[in-house]
């Protein structure tokens, strides 16, 4: 796989284990989280497994979800994905 093909495949699954820890912070199924977010279980399921790239109107409604900000969101898949500036 490409390099950069790579880095993206792990920004997305930062980011899905981002959402996941926050979650499972609140004691939130995945259906919960569907609902105050507007979004169904399955896309959920999809972002916490890396599999979705998601719009910023989709983040917004995650981090309301998650009643947390999405700059909360996007800092904690920087620290789990091991991003650093250049």
């Amino acid at each position: 796989m490409q390099k950069s093909k790579q880095h993206r495949k792990n920004a997305l699954k930062a980011l899905g284990e981002a959402v996941r820890n926050r979650r499972l912070e609140l004691s939130l199924s995945q259906e919960g989280l569907g609902q105050t977010a507007d979004l169904h279980r399955t896309y959920i399921t999809d972002i916490e497994g890396g599999l979705r790239n998601l719009s910023f109107l989709t983040l917004l409604r995650l981090a309301k979800g998650l009643n947390c900000l999405p700059s909360e969101l996007i800092a904690e898949a920087e620290n789990l994905s091991g991003f650093h500036k250049i």
